[in-house]
């Protein structure tokens, strides 16, 4: 498999949750390829831990949807079927829509400049070509969002899907940065809708920052 030699593992976390981590993290980035034979004994001696850990983390991310695990036999990446953009970008879109009409009645000024500095940090990784940190602080914008709505099923429901559109997601924030930009300008319009406490233009926005992605990824795989 090609596993990084140089990789960076988290501080204070257990042996399951560090396999967890950085798997999760190849998968999404594309180290692992969709298809590709995971093979404990080398994930294990890859990332320092015994192959116990490694296997849990297998559980965890087959929960996910990331990894398909076939009991005495292999354990595999899943693929990633072009057909599904549709189905997950139309759902998150609907999802993150309630939550920004939702939110653009409760939200304060303290909190709208949060989300200022956030798209900042999202920019910024964008044009630093920092891909996978881009997607990162782009998940805390919208994370912010939903948790400002207090909607535990809308919470629920995004992170379930969150996984999934992350592999998408990384695709396409590796495009160049005129076509990312996009994204940048899209929170701008949900900040500015926010301040204005305009329910409507937060949802359609919000919606626009996912559908617009969705048809051009559909067009990029």
């Amino acid at each position: 498999m090609p596993v990084p030699k140089n990789f960076v593992s988290p501080a204070r976390m257990t042996a399951k949750e560090r396999a967890f981590s950085q798997i999760q993290r190849w998968i999404i980035d594309g180290t692992l390829q969709p298809g590709e034979k995971l093979l404990d004994a080398e994930l294990a001696e890859s990332l320092g831990v015994s192959r116990t850990p490694i296997r849990e983390a297998f559980q965890l991310l087959e929960v996910q949807g990331l990894v398909s695990t076939h009991p005495g036999k292999e354990t595999k990446v899943t693929a990633i079927e072009r057909e599904d953009i549709f189905k997950m970008y139309s759902t998150m879109a609907a999802l993150q829509a309630l939550a920004a009409e939702v939110s653009a009645t409760l939200i304060v000024p303290e909190q709208i400049q949060q989300l200022r500095a956030m798209n900042a940090d999202f920019e910024n990784a964008m044009k630093s070509g920092q891909a996978y940190q881009a997607m990162e602080m782009d998940e805390q914008f919208h994370n912010f969002i939903v948790e400002l709505s207090d909607n535990p099923y809308v919470a629920t429901y995004s992170a379930s899907l969150q996984m999934h559109i992350r592999r998408f997601k990384y695709v396409f924030l590796k495009q160049p940065i005129a076509a990312a930009q996009a994204s940048v300008d899209e929170h701008a319009s949900i900040i500015s809708a926010f301040e204005q406490k305009d329910s409507d233009r937060a949802q359609a926005m919000m919606k626009q920052n996912f559908m617009r992605p969705m048809q051009e990824l559909h067009e990029l795989l």
